[in-house]
């Protein structure tokens, strides 16, 4: 019986897939946020770089990957797939449960998919400084580590709770030559405000986006740099959902339900995006299955409508699930799912009813974490023990039904930077 997938070089994409040209539906078009009419690319130089820009626009049905971006994924590209075995003689399940392993990249995550191509974007346009926000770190250490071949400093707000539960990824992202910041800081108007209402305010991630924006806009060799939400950010992505199609392959036959964490939407974008084209083109009826946090609901609870991508409105306003801007979620451990919005496209999936949306507690996640260390080796970020836990109801639910179901599922990343979460959950 098989357990591993190739890891052939040769299934590393020479280009990205694009969902957007696939759909019936588009989301409605970004707005600038002080006129409220839609953007055209020139209102989005300001904050990046033209080549991101024109990635976020295209409605291509492959873009190209840079070779120099390509160069760098097959460092660690091809990730595994791996049929998680233990796990199903654990459930004694008829299911077959598989995961795609995103932990092997740089580190830890698959962030590193969409940092690398931002990096090379922004170094080719002569940008010397990238600036972003990070929930529970994976993203600003992406970027971090993605930056320093191609000449670029980073500066990154870390939400304050992540800040104080996670001091591993702030060592490792400036261990990477990143300068760290604890968000709400007193460093920009936006965060100042927040600070001085409460030096002990948690943070957000719509905060962190708020400073980090507003100082990219003060120099102009300085860029901003988003790890989600975005177009441009689920394009790079999907590298994971075409190797894992393939890789899906050499098992026989494709998954019935794909299922993945969301926050902001780039890792169930990634995993998902290019299943969910290959059925709306009349391959096959997959489920797909979008799970988040109980205490930031944003799919499950949250309206569809125009909202910012950040606390102080300075970003576009964009058309997505959201809780409200000024929404700012328990500090919960599942720092990377802390967003008020949501993708636009997953926005769209949903509305459509081509994703299911659930939404998971917290105690029912670490267990199910614990669960996947023990049966598999390995223990997951605790972002990616949302989708462990929704692929063992999945599993079970199989079990009661005695039928066999294929069960897909996107690991986003590892979580040996987060053992104090484990420790107190």
């Amino acid at each position: 019986m098989r357990r591993f997938a190739p890891r052939d070089s040769e299934l590393l994409p020479e280009s990205y897939y694009n969902l957007k040209p696939r759909l019936g539906n588009l989301p409605r078009p970004p707005l600038h946020p002080a006129t409220g009419e839609p953007l055209s690319p020139s209102d989005l130089e300001p904050l990046f770089p033209r080549g991101f820009i024109a990635h976020e626009g295209s409605m291509e049905r492959d873009v190209d990957i840079p070779e120099p971006v390509r160069r760098a994924y097959s460092i660690y590209r091809p990730t595994p797939l791996v049929r998680a075995l233990g796990l199903e003689r654990a459930l004694d399940t008829p299911a077959e449960v598989y995961f795609k392993f995103e932990g092997v990249g740089p580190m830890g995550s698959h962030k590193s998919n969409t940092a690398i191509a931002q990096a090379f974007l922004a170094a080719e346009e002569g940008v010397t400084t990238l600036t972003t926000e990070t929930g529970a770190g994976q993203w600003g250490s992406a970027l971090s580590h993605a930056a320093r071949p191609f000449g670029l400093d980073v500066r990154v707000f870390m939400v304050r709770c992540s800040f104080r539960q996670k001091p591993g990824r702030k060592t490792l992202m400036e261990l990477c030559g990143a300068s760290v910041v604890e968000s709400p800081s007193q460093l920009t108007a936006s965060g100042r405000r927040y600070f001085e209402e409460d030096p002990n305010h948690p943070g957000s991630l719509g905060i962190a986006i708020s400073e980090a924006v507003e100082t990219a806009v003060e120099v102009d060799e300085v860029r901003y740099s988003l790890g989600s939400v975005l177009d441009a950010v689920m394009l790079h992505q999907s590298v994971i959902g075409q190797e894992a199609r393939r890789q899906m392959e050499h098992f026989g036959a494709p998954p019935d339900v794909v299922v993945g964490c969301v926050g902001g939407g780039s890792n169930f974008a990634g995993l998902a995006f290019p299943f969910v084209g290959e059925m709306l083109e009349g391959g096959g009826r997959t489920r797909f299955v979008a799970v988040e946090p109980e205490l930031c609901p944003t799919l499950t609870r949250g309206p569809l409508g125009y909202d910012s991508g950040d606390s102080a409105g300075l970003t576009p306003l964009v058309y997505m699930h959201s809780l409200g801007r000024d929404f700012v979620p328990p500090p919960i451990h599942a720092g990377g799912l802390r967003y008020h919005g949501m993708a636009p496209l997953v926005s769209q999936l949903v509305a459509d009813g081509i994703v299911e949306p659930l939404a998971l507690g917290q105690q029912e996640v670490f267990r199910a974490g614990r669960l996947f260390l023990e049966s598999e080796g390995v223990l997951p970020a605790p972002e990616s023990s949302h989708a462990v836990a929704a692929a063992i109801r999945e599993a079970e639910r199989a079990r009661e039904e005695g039928v066999r179901r294929r069960i897909l599922l996107g690991l986003s990343g590892h979580g040996l930077l987060d053992l104090g979460a484990y420790e107190v959950s």
